[in-house]
């Protein structure tokens, strides 16, 4: 696992993170000790970038990692921390709360959920339209110099937003969702965090697992894909047949289809740290294949043929939900 840096003066990370969220729900039931046992592998394969959220499991995910990285394997871990969603007891979301004391107050609970005494990577997970960005980062600014925040990051935020949020304090990594089967932020977002000097940690690799050998037609009762529209009655066929051109292709390299993404996404940019959204050890090790599976430009030209942007069914999240978030809107 090589490493690299993450922003233009950022820390050196790992090449690729682990996303921690599936384990505190979200796709159906998970099994803590199995979780755990993923995070070790994870670090053990020299996964650094630990990702998770403070709203995942309502703190669930959080002291999940604490267990995890008992026994000093906190010195070894890089953890990422997003905040302000808030959820009611039913874990109905409530809205963003960017307020610089509501900030700071997050960041007191988390801090003893990790058993940490820092946060590596502090951001907010949507922009809270209701307050000044300058404010919500001027915040987490104020923390850095207190020592209880290493880095600064956005998540979710438009090129207008990164630029402002830039100027108050440097910017070391915005995590947004891309994918083979979301791109839009080449044309406007990606370009911003490069000319600023900010990595982009890629969420969503496997867009909830629709890029893969063998996407689920049905889901539990509640869980995050219901509310996806790729993989609605109408798009989920559709979505198929592009995933089986895919697959093709991916055989043909002697890889599974989710190991050709990951290392597609990887051909983005060194500036790209695509997370493993991985809650089993089996599909922390089916992801980390994608380093044994090189790219030629003929490779990459036949998957932009077999998966064309444009022909994607579907948005990535529910119009009601993209409404809300700041990365749609003047990108």
């Amino acid at each position: 696992m090589r490493l690299v840096r993450l922003g233009r003066n950022g820390p050196d990370v790992s090449e690729m993170g682990l996303g921690c969220m599936g384990m505190s729900g979200g796709y159906g039931p998970a099994d803590d000790a199995e979780s755990i046992a993923t995070i070790h592998a994870a670090l053990e394969a020299g996964i650094t970038m630990l990702d998770t959220g403070d709203f995942y499991g309502s703190g669930h995910n959080e002291m999940l990692i604490r267990e995890a990285l008992k026994g000093g394997k906190r010195e070894r871990a890089f953890i990422a921390v997003k905040f302000g969603a808030m959820r009611g007891p039913d874990l109905k979301f409530l809205g963003d709360d960017g307020r610089p004391n509501s900030v700071k107050n997050f960041l007191a609970y988390t801090l003893r959920r990790l058993g940490t005494d820092h946060v590596d990577l502090y951001q907010p997970a949507r922009l809270d339209p209701t307050v000044p960005i300058e404010d919500t980062i001027g915040a987490i600014a104020d923390m850095v110099k207190a020592g209880y925040v290493r880095h600064v990051g956005l998540s979710e935020a438009s090129a207008k937003s990164i630029r402002r949020a830039h100027a108050v304090h440097p910017i070391a990594a915005l995590q947004i969702e891309y994918s083979l089967v979301s791109r839009d932020i080449e044309k406007k977002i990606l370009p911003t965090i490069r000319e600023l000097g900010i990595a982009l940690v890629a969420y969503g690799v496997l867009s909830r697992g629709l890029i893969s050998d063998g996407a689920p037609a049905s889901q539990h009762a509640g869980e995050i894909r219901t509310r996806m529209p790729r993989f609605s009655a109408e798009n989920f066929p559709r979505n198929m047949a592009l995933m089986r051109a895919l697959g093709a292709i991916a055989r043909e390299k002697n890889a599974s289809t989710a190991q050709l993404a990951f290392a597609w996404i990887r051909s983005r940019g060194e500036d790209v740290v695509p997370l493993i959204g991985a809650r089993r050890r089996d599909q922390l090790k089916e992801a980390l294949g994608s380093l044994d599976v090189p790219l030629t430009a003929a490779d990459l030209a036949r998957i932009a043929q077999a998966v064309p942007a444009e022909a994607v069914a579907g948005t990535r999240y529910l119009p009601a939900v993209l409404a809300h978030m700041d990365s749609e809107h003047a990108r």
